[in-house]
């Protein structure tokens, strides 16, 4: 085999290969729906959990709808005036012909766009808006300003980069994200007012399961290496990016787990998944054209920024944003696009940024000048532009027509009962109480005195007079701990008591917590109480036993009681007094 005729079967071969990645990249980039939608599930309360994953579920399928309809032929169709593509039919009317790998790969971009505004709007949000919304944002936002990008108009044609989304697809839902928020408002009891109506506090809403947020943002990782890199061309490109792509999130999270350490005493958990998300989403645009140095510094500021996004949400401008989607997508989304501006290097595989006149550009801090960063900057201003307009009037149409936000009793009771008829997610599992009162504020359930021991013990007259006492020992543990507690009550010979699952609570002096930067009240969590009632077993026996028994040094070990009973009567019998306890201790 000649030369020419290797290199033509070699060419070949590549583009097959890279085809079939390209469909595989776009297929990882679908599976991204279940990261989305395990974040939000496990960041937000269990009571809404099935509106959730309907919500993440309809994204995908009315974004198909309408993009198939008229989002493919807005961003993909014949150039018109810079602004929009020519809209078509071909999918219908010339299927042979149509570029199948085209259409899919764009329409998923397009679907994750719309998904990333459900988070911030969690929780109080009717269902039928957000249907509605979401397909106008597949159906005219995205398409329009991604045809600036990607299909080949105005931006595309000045030299604007933005490989794969911060600013096309992160900074657009990051924005749709923020206005909604604002214009619905913030879930009961999130922030607390005063008698003027000021707000004084910020109340924090702690997710119900780490371990799906968690599980979430590994899909969404694994996800993004599609996400960045589907549209390589070459394996020398492709790999670069993966390796951008995984710098930058490290680096953010190592830098947001540093800096919560150091401001609140210990590292924030759901911080930190959002850090990585954060450090996706800032290298998503410049993940072709960056080196590994660059990566790094895009993920450090990226892993600040997210805590800033959300201290300045919660204490600036008093928007509830549940999940964190503003600090992760709508700050980092701009930061991105920015970042290319500066740390654009020619020497990365691939490498072809040119303006206009055909000029190569590279990054402020790689010896190219402001004009690459000016160029991002007028690609970020027009498409926020676009944007805020378009994505404020939808949702002003929608809320004077069919409204945008469910009534107080709806979201009181869970968005799952109240838009779904699902009872619980979570079925066999019962859902935790919400203290609210009827007023604006939550009835902060606080102190340093719990519950179980602020409620009041009544004295009542003896029971007959002249009749012995005996004493009631009631103990408040961890669930853990009972196995251990009633092994050691049957060997000081005690073999009678009373077993109740409890919810208790309590705040340790000195002792805050935090999440994500917002301190929270006390929560309920399950104990057991074990209730004793004795007479010839000391009862300091008891006690010190219990203490020894119970102690682990760490907040909630329990608390013990101790009360005076003026009698005992068994029923089987009839026994009263000491002879009713001898068969229990």
């Amino acid at each position: 085999m000649d030369e020419a005729m290797k290199a033509f079967v070699q060419e070949a071969v590549s583009g097959e290969v890279f085809g079939v990645w390209f469909l595989i990249g776009a297929a990882l980039v679908f599976w991204m729906q279940a990261g989305f939608a395990m974040v939000e599930a496990g960041f937000t309360r269990a009571k809404n959990t099935g509106n959730i994953i309907m919500k993440n579920l309809m994204d995908f399928c009315i974004g198909t709808v309408v993009f198939i309809l008229i989002g493919f032929g807005l961003l993909m169709g014949e150039d018109l005036f810079g602004f929009i593509g020519k809209p078509g039919f071909d999918l219908f009317t010339a299927y042979a012909e149509f570029d199948f790998s085209s259409f899919v790969f764009n329409l998923v971009f397009c679907a994750t766009t719309a998904t990333i505004v459900s988070g911030a709007m969690a929780e109080r949000t009717k269902f039928l808006s957000y249907c509605i919304y979401s397909g106008v944002i597949s159906a005219l936002i995205y398409p329009i300003e991604a045809h600036w990008i990607w299909g080949g108009g105005w931006l595309a044609q000045l030299g604007f980069h933005d490989f794969a989304g911060s600013c096309a697809i992160h900074m657009v839902g990051g924005i749709s994200a923020l206005i909604g928020a604002k214009i619905l408002g913030p879930r009961i009891g999130k922030f607390t007012r005063d008698k003027s109506g000021n707000i004084v506090k910020v109340n924090a809403f702690p997710g119900h399961s780490i371990a799906l947020g968690a599980l979430g943002v590994f899909i969404l990782w694994l996800g993004w290496y599609g996400f960045n890199g589907a549209a390589a061309a070459s394996i020398a490109q492709l790999g670069s990016i993966f390796l951008t792509t995984t710098v930058a999130p490290a680096v953010a999270t190592v830098a947001c787990m540093i800096f919560t350490w150091i401001k609140y005493g210990k590292p924030d958990v759901s911080m930190c998944l959002n850090a990585s998300l954060a450090g996706l989403v800032a290298i998503t645009a410049p993940c072709d054209v960056t080196d590994a140095f660059g990566a790094a510094i895009i993920g450090a500021v990226a892993g600040l920024l997210v805590v800033f996004g959300v201290w300045l949400l919660d204490h600036v401008l008093y928007i509830d944003d549940p999940v964190g989607a503003v600090a992760v997508h709508c700050m980092n989304g701009i930061w991105g696009t920015l970042a290319v501006g500066l740390f654009a290097t020619d020497t990365a595989p691939g490498y072809n940024i040119a303006d206009a006149s055909g000029e190569t550009l590279t990054g402020l801090f790689y010896g190219g000048g402001f004009d690459l960063l000016k160029l991002q900057f007028i690609g970020f201003a027009g498409v926020a532009a676009w944007t805020a307009v378009t994505i404020t009037i939808a949702f002003l149409v929608i809320r004077a027509i069919v409204g945008l936000r469910v009534d107080r009793e709806e979201e009181m009771t869970g968005l799952d009962a109240a838009e779904h008829g699902l009872p619980s997610a979570y079925a066999g599992f019962a859902m935790l109480p919400e203290y609210i009162e009827e007023g604006n504020d939550p009835v902060a359930v606080s102190g340093d005195t719990p519950v179980a021991e602020a409620i009041p013990v009544k004295k009542v007259p003896a029971f007959e007079e002249g009749t012995p006492k005996f004493t009631k020992i009631e103990i408040v543990c961890k669930e853990s701990k009972f196995e251990a507690l009633k092994n050691a009550m049957i060997k000081l010979g005690i073999t009678g008591m009373t077993v109740s699952h409890v919810l208790g609570c309590g705040i340790q002096k000195g002792k805050p917590e935090y999440y994500r930067g917002v301190q929270v009240e006390a929560n309920l969590f399950p104990k057991v109480q074990v209730d004793i009632v004795v007479s010839a077993v000391p009862v300091r026996k008891v006690i010190e036993t219990a203490k020894k028994v119970l102690y682990t040094g760490h907040i909630g070990d329990g608390k013990i009681f101790v009360y005076d009973v003026e009698n005992v009567v068994k029923v089987r019998t009839g026994e009263e007094g000491f002879d009713a306890l001898q068969d229990v201790e």
